[in-house]
């Protein structure tokens, strides 16, 4: 029973050491917005797409309202 959490123990470190080190080899480290989905360096691009993101989730309720209130 030891020797068999002993292996769990040991895979799952491995694991989580081998992600850390294939994070690193990928990105660019110590660089800001390196590890971000999206790219930050056109600031116009960024604000637009953060406008249209958090918009359409802050816009959908009033616009379902409204749909609601404009049917008949």
């Amino acid at each position: 029973m030891l020797s068999k959490v002993g292996r769990l123990t040991h895979l799952t470190r491995q694991f989580s050491t081998s992600v850390v080190r294939r994070s690193e080899e990928w990105q660019q480290r110590g660089l800001p917005g390196s590890n971000m989905p999206f790219n930050i360096g056109n600031r116009y691009k960024l604000m637009a797409a953060f406008i249209a993101f958090f918009g359409s989730g802050l816009g959908v309720p009033y616009l379902l309202v409204r749909h609601q209130l404009l049917k008949e």
